[in-house]
């Protein structure tokens, strides 16, 4: 039986960076556990769409999920393999320096201060540091 290559470890990886949804997703949750809620706020986008996205990249071995009650939690996950997760730390240092991810953040941070403001939070649990 013939093994993959090692950078066949990295296709799930690339391909997870190749839409524009997935890398904000990445960047909202770089150093924090997040609500689907959250998410879904601050992206603007459907729930059914994050929640695709979402778990693309846990399929690509990127993103680890919890319930709490009826809520789900989202963070990023370490790759075993020590070059996706080089590439990974590269990507989400790069994704820090756009100013619309930078916007997003910071729409983040704003619901997480104010979660009264956007009335689907009401009750959400605020985003922790990991």
């Amino acid at each position: 039986m013939t093994r993959p290559a090692p950078s066949a470890d990295l296709v799930p990886l690339f391909a997870a960076f190749a839409d524009p949804t997935r890398l904000r997703l990445l960047n909202l949750i770089a150093g924090r556990e997040v609500c689907v809620c959250y998410l879904v706020e601050v992206l603007r986008q459907g729930q059914p769409k994050i929640s695709r996205h979402l778990a693309y990249l846990r399929r690509a071995g990127i993103v680890a999920a919890r319930r709490e009650g009826k809520w789900m939690h989202y963070r990023l996950a370490t790759p075993r393999n020590a070059a996706a997760a080089s590439i990974l730390a590269t990507v989400l240092d790069t994704l820090r320096q756009d100013p619309q991810l930078q916007a997003d953040r910071e729409r983040l941070s704003r619901a997480c201060c104010q979660p009264t403001r956007f009335v689907a939070l009401e009750g959400a649990p605020i985003p922790t540091s990991v």
